[in-house]
Formats: C-alpha cells, sequence, structure tokens
C-alpha cells in the first residue's frame, strides 16, 4: 500500500503544487529503483510506460488521473473499455490522446443512427476488371479502435461488434479475418441524452472490461484548465502528445503482468464477491464468469503499475467496480429507492471476509 501512494504522489504532484505545465519527468531508473528492487518480477518496463502515459496526457488532460490508471490497466488486460459521461469532459480527447500515445494504427468510428454493419467490419466488393469480389476491410481493422457514441447505433450495427470484441476476428460470407493484434476497443456513450440513442445489450457491455464513468473536474481542475488553454484555445492539442509505446513495447508488459503472483485465497476472494452478484436480493442479474476473470486480469495489472508483483485484496477492489457496475442489474424495488450498483457493490466488500 505504501508502493501505491508512493507512485500516486510522483503523479499528482505537478497538480498539487498547482502548476500548469508538466514538469519534467525523471529518469526512468530514478522512478522504478524503489518498486523492482524488492520484486521477483522486474517492473520497470510496466512502471515507465505508466509513467510515460501519464506524462503525455497529462499535457492536455488535467485531473481524471484515476480514469488513466485503469485505462493503462484495460490496456495491460487485453480488455475494452466503455466511457460513459456527458458531453463536453474530454472522453473522445482522452481516447484520442491514448492512441497517439501508443505507436500503433488508430481507426475511429463515429456511430449514427443510419451506421450499417459493413460500414463497421468491411464488405466484398465485386471488381470488374477481375470478375471477382475483393474484400474490402472496414475501420474496425486496426489497433486501437474509437467508437464514438456508441449507443447510437441500431441493435444489427451493434451485433457487428460482438464477434470482433470478443473473438478478435470478423466473418464475412463465410470467411473469417483475423485482426491484427493488440486490439483494443475504447467506446464513449452520453448517458443523459435519450432520444436518437439505443440502449446497449448485456450481451454487448459484458463484453467490455471495464465501464468508466467520466465525472466533472473539480474547481481547482477548471481553472487549470482555462490557464493552461486561454492563450492557445484555438491549437490543436493532440500535437503536444509523443508515442512512447511500440506493439512490441506493450506485448512484452502483457507478459510480465502474467507472471503477477495471486494467492489461493485471493481467487477464492474474487470468485465470493462474483457469486454474491448472483445470490444477491437487491440484484436482478448477477455477474458472469467473465467478470471474475476480469477482475483477476485486471487486478494483476493493477499491481504490476503500482510497482507490486503480488496482489492484494485493495487491489481487487480497485478494479471489482469498474468491471461489474455495467455487467449487474439492480432489483427494480432497490432502483426505486435510489440505489446504485456502487452502494451494492460496496455492501458485497462488506459481507465478504478480507483475505489476511
Amino acid at each position: 500500500m505504501d508502493d501505491h501512494k508512493d507512485l500516486q504522489n510522483e503523479f499528482d504532484r505537478p497538480q498539487d503544487e498547482g502548476q500548469n505545465q508538466v514538469q519534467p519527468t525523471p529518469e526512468p531508473q530514478d522512478i522504478t529503483a524503489s518498486f523492482t528492487q524488492n520484486t521477483h518480477v522486474d517492473l520497470s518496463p510496466i512502471l515507465r510506460l505508466t509513467q510515460d502515459i501519464h506524462r503525455e496526457l497529462g499535457k492536455v488532460i488535467i485531473g481524471q488521473k484515476e480514469i488513466i490508471d485503469l485505462l493503462i490497466v484495460a490496456i495491460l488486460s487485453d480488455g475494452h473499455v466503455l466511457l460513459e459521461g456527458v458531453p463536453g469532459i474530454a472522453k473522445t480527447l482522452t481516447a484520442k490522446l491514448l492512441s497517439k500515445a501508443l505507436e500503433m494504427k488508430f481507426s475511429r468510428i463515429q456511430f449514427t443512427p443510419d451506421l450499417m454493419p459493413t460500414d463497421v467490419v468491411g464488405t466484398n466488393v465485386f471488381n470488374m476488371k477481375t470478375a471477382e469480389f475483393n474484400f474490402r476491410p472496414g475501420p474496425i481493422f486496426g489497433n486501437i479502435i474509437l467508437v464514438d457514441e456508441i449507443n447510437r447505433a441500431p441493435a444489427k450495427t451493434q451485433a457487428a461488434m460482438f464477434e470482433v470484441m470478443e473473438e478478435k476476428q470478423v466473418t464475412i460470407d463465410g470467411v473469417t479475418y483475423p485482426m491484427d493484434l493488440p486490439f483494443f476497443v475504447m467506446a464513449t456513450q452520453n448517458p443523459i441524452e435519450q432520444e436518437g440513442t439505443y440502449k446497449l445489450p448485456e450481451a454487448q457491455l459484458d463484453r467490455f472490461l471495464f465501464k468508466l464513468v467520466m465525472k466533472y473536474p473539480d474547481l481547482s481542475e477548471e481553472k487549470d484548465i482555462l490557464s493552461r488553454f486561454h492563450n492557445n484555445y484555438f491549437s490543436d492539442p493532440s500535437t503536444h502528445v509523443q508515442a512512447v509505446c511500440t506493439k512490441e513495447d506493450l506485448q512484452n508488459s502483457r507478459q510480465l503482468v502474467e507472471q503477477i503472483l495471486i494467492q489461493d485465497n485471493l481467487l477464492d476472494y474474487i470468485a465470493d464477491i462474483v457469486h454474491n452478484t448472483r445470490t444477491n436480493g437487491d440484484l436482478f442479474l448477477g455477474a458472469s464468469p467473465r467478470a471474475s476473470l476480469g477482475i483477476l486480469a485486471a487486478s494483476k495489472a493493477y499491481a504490476a503499475i503500482n510497482g507490486r508483483d503480488f496482489v492484494t485484496p485493495d487491489d481487487i477492489q480497485a478494479v471489482a467496480y469498474p468491471v461489474l457496475n455495467h455487467r449487474i442489474i439492480l432489483n427494480p424495488d432497490r432502483e426505486m429507492e435510489g440505489y446504485e450498483t456502487k452502494d451494492v457493490i460496496d455492501a458485497i466488500f462488506h459481507q465478504i471476509e478480507v483475505p489476511r
């Protein structure tokens, strides 16, 4: 836990001191030495990656540290992310800047009510010269895919995402086309606006590792935003962000995450949490086994970015809510009483004994 606090302080210090410019980053060995000297896994590549992404996104994004941490965790866990929040709080900008920090092929798909499945996955086009059909890939073929306003497309278009998000492939006219790895989907949606939107089906929600809710900046962060951008309001903020991670770097970091230790009693703890959602009287629908695997993978990645080669109960609790909040459905009575999914998940944490 002390390591986590130390790393958090390292990231937060420029904002805590009220500075508007991103501060120079110490050399990687200065930052990672204290975390790696007592671990059996060399976590310095992950720690450097985490700090580099925070530094680059911090040139434009003020605040949202927890969101950026969880985005990094999702990438290391090979999971997709649903970003939810009201308009104007940098959902799309955060996704675009993260993709720029990762040196990989990026595609953006703007979902609209008239978008067809072929507009996403691609289609076969007849070639007049060869008298044959040739496959023309859609924008889903990339490494990092931003699906903007995912709840604006009809069900048949959303269904086109099912196979590719789970199996990392698409099937067109009986022919299967695999994705280039790594493959990471970030989708955004506005929970307030209902006109012209379609509720995501549970089957699609279950394919997202995290659902992250972005909130308004606090007053000091709002002042920092105005102070930082009042002289260059019309400039393109993405020009300030540099790539800090290649495909090979990401694959190596993912392999390190797999080596993070987790004790058997913590595996039981994860199973107890997820099983409780299925028997909880406050819930109409509990979480699937995919949620258990998601908590397992995410807790390992969360421990790694905090400089530990072992998982703690705090790691599990830190990732459990973003893994579970879109997979469980409240009992109608509890929903009418004003309960939220976070209230139920917090109650589950209090009911289940924490391993020591």
